[in-house]
């Protein structure tokens, strides 16, 4: 038996989600209606959104940025978490997904905290950095395209103040980063689930999840955890 961390099956999650789950009505719908999308599987967990939201209660952050916003449940979830004054800045780069995030942040009543900036992560990025300058957020959520996922981390750390947070999603990927997936095919035995186009991208995407925890690994700018929540989240407090 691994001492180390419980195996979740789906009679454990439920039994999880029924005693602390705590969806609020508006993300719940979100949820369903993203569901039907052809890439829905991206949204984050219902208890991955209310450990987010934890997370900004815990810390006080009162800024948040987040890269890659998808539909908008990550950006809820962190944003009804937020005091009065708290704003959170959503980077994306589509406008179909994030029309429906922009609808649900209208029904969550928080979209006069959010601010979208729609284009390529990384334009976005070195904007902010010139215009708000360095140390300018408390909270920093990374949930996008991996293979950029190092820059980000970069990029999120200038604009961290010290003793902001950083977090990055999917660092864990489907369970598909361990060394004994050691070839493509093995990783193909993981993603059996998935439409056959689809299956490269995931192995594509599990060769970055692995990249970045390696650099991530011993980067000594931030005190470090990774949690086997969700598809597996990194936590780093810059130091």
């Amino acid at each position: 038996m691994n001492f180390g961390t419980i195996e979740m099956n789906e009679a454990l999650y439920r039994y999880l989600l029924s005693v602390a789950g705590r969806e609020p009505d508006v993300l719940a719908q979100l949820r369903t209606e993203t569901d039907k999308l052809p890439l829905g599987e991206m949204q984050v967990s219902p208890m991955q959104g209310q450990f987010l939201g934890l997370i900004v209660r815990m810390t006080g952050a009162r800024r948040i940025l987040e890269i890659g916003t998808f539909t908008g449940y990550s950006s809820i979830s962190m944003a009804l978490a937020l005091p009065a004054d708290g704003t959170l800045v959503a980077l994306d780069s589509s406008e179909e997904f994030t029309r429906m995030a922009r609808r649900f942040w209208e029904k969550a009543g928080i979209a006069d905290k959010v601010t979208l900036r729609l284009g390529p992560a990384l334009e976005s990025l070195d904007a902010l950095l010139t215009e708000r300058g360095a140390g300018s957020f408390d909270l920093v959520f990374i949930d996008a395209d991996k293979e950029n996922y190092p820059v980000y981390w970069d990029r999120a750390l200038e604009l961290l103040r010290p003793g902001g947070t950083v977090m990055a999603d999917n660092v864990l990927f489907h369970g598909a980063v361990p060394p004994e997936y050691d070839t493509d095919e093995k990783m193909m035995t993981l993603f059996q689930y998935a439409a056959p186009e689809i299956r490269p991208i995931l192995v594509k995407n599990t060769h970055a999840a692995r990249k970045f925890n390696d650099y991530v690994r011993t980067d000594n700018r931030v005190d470090l955890a990774m949690v086997p929540v969700g598809d597996g989240m990194t936590f780093g407090v810059k130091r």
